[in-house]
Parts: C-alpha cells; structure tokens; sequence
C-alpha cells in the first residue's frame, strides 16, 4: 500500500509523524535564514571588495622559512580585476583630523630623536659606565611631534659631489670643525661643509690609508673577497664614502656624542652610516654578517668589561673575517699604550684571533690585522676554555635589547652541522645561493623566485612607472626587506639601500648580509636610530598588517616624516584596507599622494611644518 499522510494517522504511526514534522520545520528554518542572511553570495560588499585585493599566499614553505606574515618573503600582486575595483572606493583627498604640532625642545628639536633623546630616562640612569646614556631610552607614548626644518634648508647636494662638500644651513654644527680642524675632517667654506678625506689616522689622506692595508695584506681584495665592512666610531664616515669606489659597502656607525653631528654629515654626504654604540647591549646585527671591521681610534676599550666589547666584534664577524685596529697602543711604546697592547694580546689570543699583520706607514702611523678562525680546531686545543664558547640557545640572530656575551659565538652550520662557506665573490655573491640559507628542498627556488619578482617589479613599477627621478635618489630605506630583493633590483642605480628586518618577522638578515647588502633589526612601534631628514625613499611592502596589531599607525608615520627628506617618496605595497587607513594620515601632515596600479601608494613629502602659532 502506498505510504500517505492519511494512512499513517490510520495506522497511528505517531512516533514517524512527530519526526517528519521535525524534519520539515528544519528545512522551513533553513530556508528562511538563507532567504534573509545579511551576508549573501553576491552582490560582494565593499569590505569584500578591500579582502579581494590582498595578494594571493603563495605555497607555504617549510616552517623554518615560514614568515609570521604569509606575505613577508614572496610577494605576487593581485589580479588587475580586483585591485582596480577596490582602488575605486579610495578617496585620496580623505585626510585625517589631526591638529600637528612641532616638537617644543628649543634648537635641539631639529635633530630630535626620540629613542636618543629622552633625557627624562637618561637623568634616570643609575650608571653611564658603559655608555648606557648613548643607547636606546624610546619614551612612552611615541612623541606626536613633527621635527621642524633647520632655517635655510636646502634640497641636499647630488651624489657623488656630496661626498667632498655639503650645505651647511642643512646640518649647522661647526663645533667639528674647530674641534677636528688639526685633523683635516671637515672644513666650512662659504656656504658648504667641505670634506677633504683626513682623518685621525688619515696623515696622507683617506684614500692613502686605503691603500696601506691593500699593500700590507693584499688578500683582502676590495670589493671581491672583502664587500660588507662596518666602520666603528667612523668619525665623518671619509673611510666607507671612498670605499665605495672600489665596490665595498661599509656601514658606519657612531654614537651621537660630542663629535656632534658626526653620523649626521656622513648621511648628508649620501655615505651609509648609523646612530650606535657598543655599550651594555649587542649591536642590531646578525652573527657572522660582516667580512671586515675596521676601528682607527675608536675610542672603545675592547679589552673593558671583562673584553666583552670585543667579543661582540667577534659575534657579528663572518670566520675568516677580519678586524683592523689602528690605534696608539699599535705603534707608540709610553707606558699606557704598552698596558693596552699587553691585554689586547692576552684577550685576543683567547679568542683565537691570528695576527696575520702589522706594521707601520711613512707617516708614523700603524696597523695591526687579526683573523678569526674558519673552524673548531683552535677553541679546542685552548687550556684554559675562557672566554667558553657560547650555548647553543645562544646562537640566536635577533639582536635586539639583548646584553653583551661574555662567550664565543659558535661558527655558522648547516642542519647536518658543516661549517658555512664564505659567499662567492662580489659581484657573484649578490645572486648566488647564499650559505645562510635554510636547507629545506625548496629554500632555493623561493629564494630564486623572490629575485626575480623584485627584479621585475623593480623594473616595470618603480623605475618605469612612478616618476621619480631616480637619479637624484642617494639612499633608500626598505622597511620590510625580506631576502633583499628590492635593493638587489636596484644594485645598477647609484644609491645604496638600508635593509630593515623587523623584529617580528622572519629573520632574513643573515641572508641580506650573505647578498653583499647591509641592513639592521629593528621595531618600528619605535623610532630608527638616525637624524632626521636622512634619506629620500622609504619603501614598505606589506608591512603595515602585523605592525597595526601592536602599534598605532599614526606613530609609525610621524616616524616616516621624521626619517624622510622634504621632497622624499614614500612608496607602499599593500593592501586595500591597510592604504585606505594610511593615506588620511599622510595627507594629514600634507603630503601629497597617488595610487598606481591599485595597490602601490606613492607618498610625497613637502616642506609644510605646522605654524607655531
């Protein structure tokens, strides 16, 4: 018999009945919700719509690759499509409402540095022993003060004539010049800062001391074997700018002390250099990053604190590397710099450093070379295992707030625990596998695939594409440099970039160093050790989407204006929902902007400083 409604009443099938009953008010509900759902398929909202123009992940990497942001190291625009359609919905004359102000500190507001000036902190401190008032104190909350622009400013001297001369309403400090003036540093000459290349240990010039070590070890090869050097307490950075030449890019570095305005000329020269010092905490650098460091009276007392400031040198130099000090103790026999020379040699020879020369010039002025060790063999063979070597949870790369060692970075290896090579020669090195490089299957073909992405990017977008005027570009500042690509894409230009990996991302440095490119770790909820005005482009790709979980991107900006030159870009990769929150901040501090392809936002920054009115 046919099964009916009506039969199973007859058969008093109750229990089936309340069942199908169940059955058809669930479908009923079903229908209904999905009727009057406030998120249908289509049409696609327009918060849908910013979703759509983020960039596709690429495959996951292995996990010691992985980024903590899935965009941190390769990087595919989304489809044309989608982008123009959310590019659609941006207002670029949207501005934010925020009434600026400049920085009240008197004539110390033009070269403001938060995290270097908070005098509040320093006053604070309970020692200064160990140089702990140069080092970061960033105040809290991030100051929201723009730094005003010196009186006279002018548009910086184009590279390479600034270099030997730069305008000196740009960076009005003579105190240098009469402090340094027996020393040939820098001399003012009408309206210019002129830098003749002297120096303390410069008699004949920097160019002839340059030489001197090539002639006394001819090993080093400028610009093959030797490419990544960093200069400490580099004075006007006269060592480093005329490396250049000869294919070296040096990283000078000082800390901002009475040699005033000492990183300061260096930047305005167009000339690599960085605020820092090496005091309590480690140097914002990875291990085994640099193939040479130089020291021509320093002023650092390598053997202090037990010789932990040496120890640091040692960390951050590649084995095989090499450290060249130029310092009285060296070459002058008075009672003081023989007690130096004395500990330097006890300190040295526990850590294995090999003096592979030493010797003096034509002008009284000598030189002493030492290498680290390439291998295990001499750390083994010491009586005494002092300093030790460090522990294995030790050998970790992001240095930042992190104190001083007193132990032996152990040497770079492998997963199967072979010792790293040194990196081929300049130029090769910059698109070779580089030895730090995981050694998962695929590290090499998303390394590979991540170059040729920035080289191409490089060339149809940034180059051709944006109109800047890239030959009046000296330095450029990749806020989130993943392997170094983008500033691999640009080695033909004549400029330099700055290579930032932020704290928490994947840590890409020892990469970039491998590369022959320099760069730094560094937390940009915080201010960037350098000047103000100090370079013309920034460029950010796809930093803003971690960074906004952690700080306020208002903060991050007032930074941006601070770092960048009047009539310096900033240009941003991104997505549309993190564009959209940006673009009213910049055009709040009257910047002008644009948007290209529907992703890259393209910042210009003027010469509007709020009145004091």
């Amino acid at each position: 018999m046919p099964i009916s409604v009506p039969n199973l009443f007859k058969e008093r099938k109750y229990p089936f009945l309340f069942a199908l009953s169940i059955l058809l008010i669930s479908f009923a509900i079903l229908f209904l919700t999905n009727s009057f759902s406030p998120f249908p398929s289509l049409p696609l909202s327009s918060e849908l719509h910013v979703s759509q123009s983020q960039p596709p992940t690429p495959p996951p990497p292995p996990s010691s690759l992985r980024s903590r942001s899935p965009n941190d190291t390769v990087r595919f625009p989304p489809e044309s499509r989608s982008r123009n359609d959310a590019a659609s919905e941006v207002d670029l004359s949207v501005s934010l409402d925020v009434q600026w102000g400049n920085c009240k500190l008197g004539a110390a507001a033009v070269d403001y540095i938060p995290c270097l000036d908070n005098w509040k902190a320093i006053k604070e401190l309970k020692s200064r022993k160990h140089m702990e008032h140069r080092e970061r104190h960033c105040p809290s909350p991030s100051p929201r003060c723009l730094v005003p622009l010196p009186s006279g400013y002018k548009a910086p001297v184009q590279w390479p004539k600034s270099r030997d001369m730069i305008w000196y309403d740009n960076v009005p400090h003579p105190k240098l010049v009469e402090y340094k003036k027996e020393q040939n540093w820098v001399r003012k000459s009408g309206d210019y800062f002129v830098f003749p290349g002297g120096g303390t240990q410069f008699k004949n010039g920097v160019t002839s001391y340059i030489d001197f070590i090539k002639k006394t070890l001819p090993a080093i090869q400028w610009g093959k074997h030797i490419r990544v050097i960093l200069d400490v307490g580099c004075g006007v950075a006269s060592f480093g700018g005329f490396l250049l030449d000869k294919g070296v890019i040096t990283m000078s570095f000082a800390p901002k002390d009475e040699h005033e305005a000492q990183i300061q000329f260096a930047l305005e020269r167009g000339i690599p250099a960085i605020l820092s010092v090496i005091g309590t905490q480690k140097l914002t650098f990875p291990d085994n990053a640099y193939d040479l460091i130089h020291c021509a009276r320093c002023r650092v007392h390598w053997d202090g604190d037990g010789g932990k400031p040496l120890l640091e040198l040692n960390r951050i130099l590649r084995p095989g590397g090499y450290f060249i000090w130029s310092a009285t103790p060296v070459y002058r026999d008075d009672e003081r710099d023989r007690n130096v020379w004395k500990s330097m040699v006890a300190l040295t020879t526990s850590m294995c450093w090999k003096v592979v020369a030493k010797t003096v010039d034509s002008t009284g002025i000598g030189l002493v070379i030492y290498q680290k060790p390439a291998s295990y063999s001499c750390y083994e063979q010491r009586k005494e295992k002092s300093p030790p070597l460090c522990d294995q949870k030790n050998n970790q790369n992001i240095s930042w707030y992190e104190p001083l060692s007193y132990c032996l970075s152990r040497l770079p290896a492998d997963n199967m625990g072979n010792l790293l090579s040194w990196p081929k020669p300049w130029p090769r090195r910059l698109s070779s596998k580089p030895p730090s490089l995981p050694s998962e299957p695929d590290a090499k073909d998303i390394f590979n695939e991540d170059s040729k992405h920035w080289a191409a990017l490089v060339s149809d977008v940034y180059l051709d594409g944006l109109a800047i005027n890239w030959a009046s570009i000296r330095n450029v500042m990749d806020m989130n440099a993943g392997y170094g690509g983008f500033a691999a894409a640009l080695i033909e230009q004549s400029l330099w970039v700055m290579n930032v990996v932020p704290i928490d991302a994947q840590d890409t440095l020892p990469i970039i160093f491998d590369r022959g490119l320099i760069g730094v770790y560094h937390d940009w909820c915080e201010s960037f050790n350098t000047y103000p005005r100090t370079y013309d482009i920034l460029h950010s790709s796809f930093l803003f989407g971690n960074l906004k979980e952690r700080c306020d991107i208002i903060d991050v900006a007032v930074e941006m204006d601070r770092i960048l030159r009047p009539g310096g870009y900033l240009l941003v990769q991104d997505t549309m929902e993190m564009i959209k929150k940006l673009n009213p901040v910049l055009r709040s501090l009257h910047w002008s902007t644009s948007l290209y392809q529907g992703q890259f936002l393209v910042g210009k920054k003027g010469s509007w400083r709020p009145s004091d009115d």
